[in-house]
């Protein structure tokens, strides 16, 4: 594993109004690597992606791209320097092809009509490249495709431009036993072609399966970030419901009525009484 983190994050806060939803997150990804994140419901993971996407601001933190401190205040900074995200929705048009969906807002022109032949050239390689054979033509309409297709094709297009970290939102999520395999087995594939990935998942097997590292967050902060090898399923559904599983994660609270040290507190007073 390289010693520089692609992706790191310092000390990173978010709030909403009075909210606050992140509180002093770090988080890192490195390239080759599959890095889970895994949460509760409103622990934050999504919004700890859009502020890696650029679509919030952050209020506090640092944030550096392979090993220099870089500021994204949007979309086009972070697509800029290579980073991706698949979100759950997918983002396809079911009435464009895949080739038209793939070049969707980034369409390649020869003067002034598009230039179909280099597009789907192009499309053709990135799908080889990514060991795809389940798709049968380029120019079938999404609205034709299986879940799993639709799933390669809106991760072959964010693979298409020179990504460098892509984030996949609940990739597996509705998707039946073999399409799911073959999902995963791509999202094996990305991080062996040296891409940093950030796979974002309810399910611990798919968790498990695919991962190199396991990120938890609970209510807004990272309660611990391991190697997968280094953890167990329960020791990860703890830190999820509980935010700490034996020495992970928050420290523990004082036993009640304890001064901190495990004994009970000394009496103020001989006699007195409690």
């Amino acid at each position: 594993m390289p010693a520089t983190p692609l992706l790191e994050l310092r000390g990173i806060d978010k709030s909403f109004g009075p909210v606050q939803v992140l509180r002093d997150v770090g988080f890192a990804a490195h390239p080759g690597e599959v890095t889970a994140l895994v949460g509760d419901n409103g622990a934050g993971k999504s919004t700890l992606v859009k502020c890696i996407s650029g679509i919030y601001p952050t209020d506090a933190g640092e944030f550096l791209f392979d090993g220099q401190p870089v500021s994204i205040h949007g979309p086009r900074d972070a697509a800029a320097l290579g980073i991706e995200v698949v979100y759950q929705d997918l983002a396809l048009c079911d009435n464009l092809d895949i080739v038209q969906n793939m070049f969707l807002g980034r369409e390649r022109r020869s003067g002034i009509v598009l230039d179909e032949p280099a597009m789907e050239q192009l499309a053709a390689e990135t799908l080889a490249g990514l060991s795809v054979r389940t798709v049968k033509s380029l120019r079938q309409h999404v609205s034709s495709l299986s879940g799993g297709q639709r799933q390669t094709v809106a991760i072959a297009k964010a693979v298409l431009w020179n990504s460098k970290l892509v984030i996949l939102d609940e990739p597996t999520a509705a998707l039946g036993v073999a399409q799911t395999a073959q999902v995963l087995e791509l999202v094996r594939r990305l991080a062996d072609k040296g891409l940093a990935v950030v796979l974002i998942s309810h399910n611990m097997n798919d968790v498990f399966a695919v991962s190199d590292r396991i990120a938890a967050l609970y209510l807004g902060q990272m309660v611990a970030q391991v190697k997968a090898s280094d953890i167990t399923h329960s020791q990860v559904v703890e830190l999820i419901t509980a935010g700490r599983s034996g020495s992970l994660g928050l420290p523990a609270d004082p036993a009640p009525g304890s001064n901190g040290t495990g004994a009970e507190p000394a009496d103020p007073t001989p006699g007195a009484v409690r």
